[in-house]
Parts: structure tokens; C-alpha cells; sequence
């Protein structure tokens, strides 16, 4: 018996493998597209997807919740970009992002996801109405606040919003140029204290710097997610065979900077001032300044392969 339930489906698209073919051959041209796919792999990994189908230029995900699926197409979209040129040609993606029923790899969440991968652009990422319905607060942002209007739209059944971080970024700019909201009415006593410390939270650590060997990476709301592992494609490469292929991960949420591990060895996690803890499939909120060893103790390594993190 098969079971039906609603899934936030992703499929992307390399876009340029038919372009360099031509040039380099039939070979060169499938090693192009598999670092390409690759990126996307990573992407949809760290935000926690299911791959259920992949073939020579396109993959198919599903993810639990639609926050998991557009944080994945951003990160998908922005990973491609920073690949070099293949023969002067830049390898490109389409991703379509739809919430809706799966059975088995198929359903209406797969047929929606595919009908707007047809109507994107290259280097451009789309999600349904449904999938935008189900973003928390923070993920909202990474949608466009009005549904894209092209004259292929009206193949599609229901409006669909652009996504990607640049449009957080837009987000960011204009409500940073808006004056802060003015209270109805004057707050007394512990009220003034409570409204004063929300009002500061979204300001606190507002970007964390990632440090491993010669590379840093700053962690904020242009660049949420930055990933940790052996496998060649993540930003932070670990070298020591402890570590997973995509050990971990670190997030910039509402709640702040999480170290979330999805490795066989855990994350050894070293906060200044505290004593060492070892995470193994769970979360940790990122506190102060510290540093994380992938798969072995901070103590027991030397600087070659731990990663520094500190607030900026």
C-alpha cells in the first residue's frame, strides 16, 4: 500500500550542457554537468532533502517542511554561479519549487514542480503559491514579496514568487530604510524592558566568521548556510577521514547561528570558556567564540583541519 502525504518537491535543471558539447565532446561535457549536480547535491543535502530521482542533467527532492526546500534552491542557485566557465560558456539552473501530494516519487507535488522548471529562465529559481504559503517568517523573505508576472505564466495554474538570496538582500535593504515602528501607547515598568530587548534582537551577532586553515566565511543573511565536510564541493573541506562526506552544517536562523551535525562521528563542539561537548545527529546554538572539530576533539588536533567560528 503506497502513502500519499504533501511534500515540498525541488527539481533542478542544468541549463549550458548542450552548448559545450559541441565543443568538448560528449565526455567533458557529462563531467561539466556532474559537478554542476553535485553543487545541487550539497545543497539539497544540507538542508536536510531527500533525493528521490537524478538523472544526466536534472534532480528531483522532496523535504518535510517548504523552509528546507527554498533554503536549497537558493543555496543550489548560488553554488552554480560561483562555478568558473566551461569553455566560455557559464553552466546555468532552473528550479521549480512546489508543495503538494507525493506517492512514491510521483503525485501532484512532482507534476507541479515540473510544470514550473518548463517556465523558468536560466539562473532562475521559482516556488508555487503553495510552497510560499508554508515559509516560516525568516525563510519568507527569500521570496518576492509579489508573484512573478512573464506571458508564459498563464501555463501555469496558480501564481508563482522568484526566490533566492538576492532577494533577501532586497528585502533586507528596504525594510533597513523604513523608520522603526512607533508604539501605540506608552509601555511602563517590565514592559519597557521587554520591548527594548526585542527590539534589539534582530541587530545581536548579526554575522558569524567561519575560519578554517587560509579560508573564512562569513556567515549572515546574504549567505545563511555554509556547509562542512570530506567531500570536495563543500565550503569548508575537512581533510581528516573522521570526518562524513557532508559532516555538518552551520545556519544562521531566527534564533541565531546552529551547528546542525548529520555525521557518523558527530561534532565536537569547544565554546571559549566551557567545557568540550560532542553532538551526534542534534543541534547546537553557536554561543560566543569557539571552534568545532569534525569527527574528532578540538583538544586532540592540531589547527590543520578545526574550524574557528567568532562573532563579527
Amino acid at each position: 500500500m503506497t502513502n500519499s502525504r504533501n511534500q515540498c518537491v525541488l527539481i533542478a535543471e542544468i541549463v549550458g550542457g548542450d552548448k559545450i558539447s559541441t565543443r568538448l565532446g560528449e565526455a567533458e561535457t557529462n563531467r561539466a554537468v556532474e559537478r554542476c549536480l553535485n553543487r545541487v547535491d550539497l545543497a539539497i543535502g544540507g538542508s536536510g532533502g531527500e533525493i528521490v530521482a537524478r538523472d544526466h542533467a536534472a534532480v528531483i527532492a522532496t523535504f518535510a517542511e517548504c523552509d528546507g526546500g527554498v533554503m536549497a534552491a537558493c543555496e543550489a542557485i548560488d553554488r552554480v554561479r560561483k562555478l568558473p566557465p566551461v569553455s566560455g560558456t557559464q553552466m546555468q539552473l532552473r528550479i521549480g519549487v512546489h508543495c503538494g501530494a507525493v506517492i512514491d516519487g510521483h503525485g501532484e507535488g512532482v507534476e507541479g514542480a515540473r510544470r514550473i522548471v518548463q517556465v523558468c529562465a536560466p539562473d532562475q529559481s521559482l516556488a508555487s503559491t503553495a510552497a510560499v504559503a508554508g515559509l516560516s517568517p525568516a525563510v519568507r523573505n527569500f521570496a518576492s514579496a509579489e508573484a512573478f508576472h512573464d506571458d508564459f505564466q498563464g501555463r501555469l495554474p496558480w501564481p508563482v514568487f522568484t526566490i533566492g538570496s538576492q532577494t533577501a538582500s532586497a528585502v533586507a535593504h528596504s525594510a533597513s530604510m523604513r523608520p522603526p515602528p512607533q508604539p501605540a501607547s506608552p509601555l511602563t515598568g517590565s514592559r519597557v524592558v521587554a520591548a527594548a530587548v526585542s527590539a534589539r534582537e534582530p541587530s545581536l551577532n548579526p554575522r558569524l566568521r567561519v575560519k578554517h586553515g587560509q579560508d573564512t566565511f562569513i556567515v549572515e543573511e546574504n549567505r545563511p548556510i555554509v556547509l562542512l565536510g570530506r567531500e570536495l564541493g563543500n565550503d569548508v573541506v575537512i581533510v581528516d577521514a573522521r570526518a562524513s562526506r557532508q559532516h555538518a552544517r552551520i545556519e544562521r536562523r531566527r534564533e541565531g547561528y546552529v551547528l546542525v551535525d548529520q555525521s557518523t562521528n558527530g561534532c565536537y563542539l569547544a565554546v571559549e570558556g566551557q567545557d568540550e561537548i560532542c553532538i551526534k545527529g542534534k543541534e547546537a546554538v553557536l554561543d560566543g567564540s569557539g571552534r568545532i572539530g569534525c569527527g574528532f576533539s578540538v583538544r586532540d588536533k592540531t589547527e590543520d583541519d578545526t574550524v574557528f567560528f567568532e562573532f563579527v
